[in-house]
């Protein structure tokens, strides 16, 4: 056996207990949609904070809905989500805040290429649904309490109906993310409401074409709030305030901006716009 002299042992031991401390990664926990992941965005913008703060983001992806509840648990450090109705209430129920707009898309009308609705090329998405409901052509829809569901649900309002009562085969509830709802749409040959970032993003369309846009009511806001400290003592209040102040700040709205596929960009920065 070899021994190591009493002094060179003494010497090593600082840089033996130093180690799982510098090893230890700063992160943060961001609750957040299936379109800012499955868009491909976060893969583009959270790298480029990380080289900029060395701050880690893990991203648990749901829809708006559930990414809140997960933030009101305290099962992350910071929500970025798009239904401001129900981040008004989050805010307005204590659990975190403030709400700061951080960039928007728009929703769009998929739909088969045979168009059995003949909703093709209208900017009027109330008729459009009104049209598909009226042909009982098959239409998918997330329900999964999403920020694209909210969305559906309003747009049906808006045309003056309700969907899920006495509805037929052709309303299909499927209860998953976006990613789910476009593959069954395309299967099945069926109408969806989709957010441009991820149908832009989608690989395996086969009949499904973009026949409905340009609405303002389809118009997609994006807001970013942290969890509150005073709600969740555990959550990581400084590592947030530095991904929040990025996010909005120059270099974050410049990232996003850039974010482009096939030369379209997905996500337009508005954070200098505080009232959206």
């Amino acid at each position: 056996m070899i021994l190591m002299p009493r002094r060179a042992l003494l010497a090593a031991f600082p840089l033996l207990i130093a180690r799982p401390a510098a090893a230890q990664e700063r992160f943060l926990t961001l609750a957040s949609t299936t379109s800012t992941e499955q868009s491909g965005l976060f893969a583009h913008l959270l790298p480029a904070f990380t080289r900029a703060t060395g701050i880690g983001v893990r991203v648990v992806a749901l829809g708006t809905g559930q990414a809140l509840d997960v933030a009101r648990r305290g099962d992350a450090d910071v929500v970025l989500v798009h239904d401001r109705a129900a981040e008004e209430r989050f805010v307005a129920e204590g659990f975190g805040g403030p709400r700061r707009a951080v960039m928007y898309n728009d929703f769009v009308v998929l739909g088969p290429a045979a168009d059995p609705a003949g909703i093709a090329g209208l900017r009027d998405t109330a008729e459009a649904l009104r049209r598909i409901a009226a042909a009982r052509a098959p239409f998918v829809s997330r329900s999964d309490r999403s920020g694209t569901h909210a969305a559906e649900l309003r747009l049906w309002q808006a045309a003056g109906l309700d969907p899920t009562t006495g509805r037929g085969a052709w309303y299909r509830e499927i209860g998953q993310g976006m990613g789910p709802a476009l593959n069954t749409a395309a299967a099945q040959e069926a109408y969806l409401l989709a957010d441009r970032g991820t149908w832009l993003a989608f690989r395996n369309r086969q009949s499904l074409r973009l026949l409905v846009e340009g609405d303002q009511h389809l118009f997609n806001q994006y807001g970013v709030m942290a969890v509150s400290p005073v709600r969740h003592p555990h959550v990581k209040a400084a590592e947030v305030e530095r991904f929040v102040a990025w996010l909005v700040g120059p270099p974050g709205q410049a990232a996003i901006s850039d974010y482009r596929i096939g030369g379209e960009r997905l996500f337009f920065p508005n954070a200098e716009r505080p009232g959206t």
